[in-house]
């Protein structure tokens, strides 16, 4: 299988091959779904923390006899229905549990989103971008020229590197290293560009796996 590879006027320069089991992957709805849920956990830390019953300090002897006062029966202070007592059903900060994802789930997630990309045609190639462009303009004559919106830049350092000052300020664009590539930040970019160093790195990485015909099956 090969993809075309443009540089940054938009002609074609070469071909690239890529792996038929890798890149013509079926999705697994439920695999997705649990490892976006898995992201999304470790985006969005817990931080808000009330005190609960066990952590006022005080007392913690009755405050008046169980029986004999005509009143309802209490324990202490510290009881979420007196002022300064704890707060009943607050939230706890981070005392939660993280699901756990396997790592070639995860790379399994990664790449049947990539074939999906590729199979509607919202998968691209640029070749490395070996010299600095600082302008903005310089770069959003390509994207106006092949028509990438909403764009997803998987790149290799050296070419991050390069284009970073002419990138950072186009809005629904977002660059990252090949070894940050994620199933959550695939699912929400629509088109998708690789630099021909960052898709064979990723490609090599589940070409590695000594079980991939099983996985790929």
């Amino acid at each position: 299988m090969k993809l075309k590879v443009i540089n940054i006027d938009g002609n074609k320069v070469s071909d690239i091959e890529i792996s038929d089991k890798i890149f013509s992957l079926s999705p697994n709805k439920y695999m997705i779904q649990s490892l976006i849920d898995w992201q999304l956990n470790h985006f969005k830390p817990r931080t808000a923390k009330t005190k609960q019953r066990g952590d006022i300090k005080g007392s913690t002897a009755k405050i008046y006899a169980q029986k004999g006062t005509g009143g309802a029966r209490h324990s202490s202070r510290k009881a979420p229905i007196f002022v300064g007592g704890g707060v009943a059903h607050g939230p706890k900060g981070a005392v939660y549990k993280i699901k756990k994802i396997n790592k070639k789930v995860k790379k399994m997630g990664l790449f049947q989103l990539l074939s999906q990309k590729h199979k509607i045609k919202l998968l691209h190639v640029v070749e490395d971008f070996k010299k600095e462009i600082k302008k903005t303009k310089i770069f959003y004559q390509f994207l106006e020229k092949n028509n990438l919106k909403d764009l997803l830049i998987i790149s290799d350092k050296n070419s991050k590197t390069n284009i970073i000052k002419s990138v950072r300020n186009i809005p629904n664009l977002k660059i990252i290293e090949e070894e940050g590539a994620n199933v959550y930040d695939l699912l929400k970019y629509k088109n998708v560009v690789f630099t021909t160093t960052s898709i064979k790195t990723l490609q090599s990485r589940l070409e590695k796996w000594k079980n991939l015909i099983y996985w790929t099956q």
